[in-house]
């Protein structure tokens, strides 16, 4: 690595990814929380092909970081991967700026955008690991304000492109509304790419050892043409329902059949933790398809069904566009993230801190109330229309869930994974969680509307049933989970007597 003369400090390389990450997810977040109903009113799309195109590509998009972290460590550098995912995200962000109605133009933005993503992701979080490297102290303060940063973009851009559509499509035209929201995500990835060009210098010394090295064209022009493959694949997946199904139960099957062999395959002391992670992973699946109901039955829910005015005593305070309740989870994790990291250092003095697993029981529980919720709120209905304040609440369980479970996804595979096999495990376990978000627009499809029902009141009732029905499946993940705590304790002690314990590693939501 090269040296620093004077040397950088930790705080100044650390706030150079921090600014990228918080406009890249600024962009990202801001084109999420539109796309399902840019689908439906602009391009025709009935709500049930909306939810499993935005599904394939959540897929897609969780599945790509890990091809783009092989890259960073082995073929162009972390710094420069980094850097090429924010200039292609940029590119995927452009496209969806013109003004088309052509689903073709479309599917190919979203395609881009999957491949910038795989570049991007992976490797903003690696180069915080090699800025804290061997500081074991202030990584987990690091990693903290790190997640503050996605959640901080995420909060801006989801309040801002729904308020940009309509503002805008007011007074010019409602495709010039949708298309200049989704150029400002650009804007803001052009931003964060200006900030990184006048700090570049404060990451010089921090990377993979191909960032030292000098770019070989063979490479780059491979990468360009694999690249454009992945564009056109991706494509093709989005526009084909049917290959996108194919795609995402095969996948299934092979990262099922990846840990069957691994734990079969295994040393006799690996094997606990191998068993701990399967089990781990199928309840983080679970959580998932959960979590996915967000950019698409919830969100079709606020659309229809949730009275757009905040109250309180009877004074109205503002009101919110439907898209903008997806904002209530990036503000919760927000609020609830330092009470939980009080908690767990409360319990951890007096080593009563609860296990992952028992965290991830916990999460469920939440899940599933939060769900209820939205059943519980419609009681006091006013035709057909729930209050703002039941989306709180209902975000609020729903987000604690994501902290205990999602939050403690990674550090679980660095808990009980081999490092031999932690790589290649991480990309399984994103892999993993691209399949559940697929398999969670398949479930907002149970929602689905029949062309004959326009009334509110209707509408609640078919929304409700989907959101209880979830809240049934919360209570027996938690039921199965709290049935197989003994089970993971003592695959964790079996694991924990063969092997030094490693740290945790902070997860952060792709």
């Amino acid at each position: 690595m090269a040296i620093q003369n004077p040397p950088v400090s930790q705080t100044r390389s650390f706030s150079t990814v921090f600014l990228i990450e918080m406009w890249e997810r600024f962009g990202f977040y801001g084109m999420q929380v539109l796309m399902v109903t840019y689908m439906m009113k602009k391009l025709g799309f009935i709500d049930t092909k909306a939810n499993l195109v935005w599904g394939a590509a959540a897929a897609l998009i969780y599945a790509t970081p890990a091809i783009g972290g092989w890259v960073g460590d082995k073929l162009i550098g972390t710094r420069r991967t980094m850097v090429v995912g924010a200039v292609v995200l940029a590119l995927g962000y452009l496209m969806l700026w013109i003004p088309s109605d052509n689903p073709t133009l479309l599917y190919g933005a979203l395609g881009v955008i999957i491949v910038g993503n795989g570049f991007f992701k992976p490797n903003a979080g690696n180069l915080v690991r090699k800025i804290y490297e061997g500081d074991d102290v202030r990584i987990d303060s690091a990693f903290t304000i790190y997640y503050m940063a996605v959640n901080v973009g995420s909060m801006v851009s989801m309040t801002a492109t729904p308020w940009i559509r309509d503002y805008v499509g007011a007074h010019y035209g409602d495709a010039m509304g949708w298309h200049t929201a989704f150029g400002a995500c650009a804007v803001g990835l052009a931003l964060g790419l200006a900030n990184y060009s006048l700090m570049h210098r404060t990451l010089a010394h921090i990377g993979s050892p191909a960032d030292e090295q000098k770019l070989q064209l063979n490479r780059v022009l491979a990468l360009f043409g694999a690249s454009l493959v992945l564009v056109l694949v991706s494509a093709f997946i989005l526009q084909s329902l049917l290959a996108a199904k194919i795609c995402v139960y095969l996948a299934g099957i092979v990262i099922l059949g990846i840990f069957v062999h691994l734990i079969r395959n295994a040393q006799k002391s690996e094997r606990a933790g191998l068993i701990a992670a399967l089990v781990l992973t199928v309840q983080t699946i679970f959580f998932f398809i959960f979590y996915a109901q967000m950019a698409t039955s919830l969100n079709l829910f606020a659309q229809k069904n949730v009275n757009l005015s905040f109250d309180v005593f009877g004074i109205h305070l503002f009101n919110w566009i439907p898209e903008q309740y997806q904002n209530l989870n990036a503000i919760w994790i927000v609020v609830l993230s330092p009470v939980l990291v009080a908690i767990y250092n409360t319990l951890g003095r007096v080593g009563k801190d609860p296990s992952v697993a028992a965290k991830f029981a916990f999460g469920f529980a939440a899940v599933a109330l939060g769900f209820f919720m939205y059943g519980f709120g419609a009681l006091s209905a006013v035709d057909g229309q729930v209050s703002s304040w039941t989306m709180i609440w209902g975000y609020g369980l729903y987000s604690l869930g994501e902290l205990l479970v999602s939050g403690l996804g990674l550090a679980m595979i660095a808990r009980y994974v081999p490092a031999r096999m932690g790589g290649f495990m991480m990309g399984a376990y994103y892999v993993a969680v691209g399949i559940s978000q697929y398999l969670g627009s398949v479930v907002a499809n149970l929602a689905a509307m029949p062309e004959n029902i326009s009334s509110p009141v209707e509408s609640l009732n078919i929304y409700v049933s989907l959101f209880n029905k979830l809240g049934f499946v919360g209570v027996a993940c938690t039921v199965i989970a709290l049935v197989m705590l003994p089970l993971m304790n003592r695959l964790s002690r079996s694991h924990a007597e063969a092997h030094t314990p490693l740290p945790a590693v902070h997860s952060e939501e792709v």
